[in-house]
């Protein structure tokens, strides 16, 4: 099982706030990989302990959308 695979089934699992946070840094990753495309600058380097390390902007998207529906869906009870 990969990392985007346990991000993604253990999202009902999360509390709200640790949902929160992953939501702000998923967001913070996505601008990230948009400034370094648009500017050419190099994209940090997460470390292999962050939640999100070895993630495509692809995935980070797909979580993001996984990630906000969980939030609504707990909004709406």
């Amino acid at each position: 099982m990969n990392k985007l695979q346990k991000l993604e089934e253990g999202m009902t699992e999360r509390k709200d706030k640790s949902l929160r946070t992953l939501r702000n840094n998923l967001n913070n990753r996505i601008s990230a990989h948009e400034r370094s495309e648009h500017y050419g600058r190099a994209l940090r380097e997460l470390k292999e302990s962050h939640p999100l390390y070895g993630l495509s902007l692809k995935d980070c998207k797909d979580l993001l959308d996984k990630a906000l529906r969980e939030i609504k869906k707990r909004i709406k009870g």
